[in-house]
């Protein structure tokens, strides 16, 4: 990366790509020792592992800046959680967030990686569709 722009996007990249798999650890952690749900959490396991970018480890990793992060600090909604479903929920819209982010911004890099992420959010859409309404049916 040369120039200034191409160091904040690898920023926005590097970012994202935290964001996304802490959120699917919260749930990947749900399942596993809340729910006692193996598969579900095996599930979001091998999908993790998938949140990478071979070859590009260092150049993110030299690209952030999380003490300078102008949002930083929580917002009170953030702070607000009164459940399981609640942090659920949370997590689950942070992944999909960013599995879109990543799409989008990783498309400058490689059209797979962009697809990549694209199979990835759509698969989160369907794991929180299948947790979330499994006892309400």
């Amino acid at each position: 990366m040369n120039n200034k722009n191409d160091l904040k996007i690898v920023r926005l990249i590097d970012a994202n790509l935290n964001r996304l798999k802490e959120g699917i650890r919260v749930i990947e952690d749900i399942a596993r020792y809340y729910d006692d749900n193996g598969s579900l959490a095996l599930k979001l396991k091998n999908l993790r592992h998938q949140c990478q970018i071979e070859n590009k480890y260092l150049e993110l990793l030299s690209s952030r800046n999380s003490v300078n992060d102008v949002l930083r600090p929580s917002t009170k909604s953030e702070m607000n959680r009164t459940s399981i479903e609640d942090i659920l929920i949370a997590n689950y819209k942070r992944a999909q967030e960013s599995a879109r982010v990543l799409e989008e911004t990783s498309k400058i890099w490689s059209s797979e990686l962009a697809e990549r992420f694209k199979n990835i959010r759509y698969e989160l859409y369907a794991l929180e569709k299948e947790n979330l309404l499994k006892n309400k049916s």
